[in-house]
């Protein structure tokens, strides 16, 4: 690990924001990148992410070195604090990820039923089994699980129609999928 002084870290990232120095930030990039992956591996649990978040803390720190000013603070601070906010970016991108997801495990499930209980499964008839399940759900639910895949609608229109925070319409489409997920296992139990 090359370990330089805390001088020695502003005078490299000086370099790099007055004179886009690659030496500077080729030093910079070998002291910080073990411990941002080590942060990395500790909250975001998989080395892929970890090392994204190498590449994209350091990316911001040559984009923006020019930001950093010396008199201010450190530069472990204010590498780290672009670590954090990349962390954070990381950890929403998977979660809106793993949100779109879920409606890429039902689908599959009520193809899968409707070929097993039908000869001939139109579309017509995949929407109308739709409907009747998606009925099941709270209205609230409903309502977005209809608008967004019967009627194609965006999270951002269906909220501004709506009214909503785009989370709300998020957390409704996701507890309604959910449940529609549920009820499609348990009937296939039968």
């Amino acid at each position: 690990m090359n370990e330089i002084s805390i001088e020695q870290q502003k005078q490299l990232l000086v370099s790099v924001a007055t004179d886009r120095d690659k030496t500077a930030f080729a030093a910079i990039f070998s002291h910080f990148a073990p411990k941002i992956r080590s942060y990395g591996l500790k909250h975001l649990k998989q080395e892929a992410n970890a090392m994204e978040l190498v590449q994209e803390t350091m990316l911001t720190v040559w984009r923006k070195a020019h930001l950093f000013h010396p008199e201010k603070g450190a530069v472990s601070t204010w590498v780290y604090t672009i670590m954090r906010n990349q962390c954070f970016d990381i950890l929403r991108k998977r979660q809106a990820t793993k949100e779109d997801n879920y409606s890429d495990d039902i689908w599959p499930i009520f193809e899968q039923k409707l070929v097993t209980t039908s000869d001939d499964p139109s579309n017509e008839q995949l929407n109308g089994e739709l409907v009747t399940l998606i009925a099941t759900l709270p209205k609230n639910q409903q309502v977005v699980v209809k608008e967004i895949y019967l009627n194609q609608r965006s999270h951002q229109e269906l909220a501004d129609q709506l009214g909503l925070p785009v989370g709300t319409v998020k957390s409704r489409l996701r507890l309604g999928l959910q449940k529609l997920r549920l009820h499609l296992e348990n009937d296939d139990a039968y």
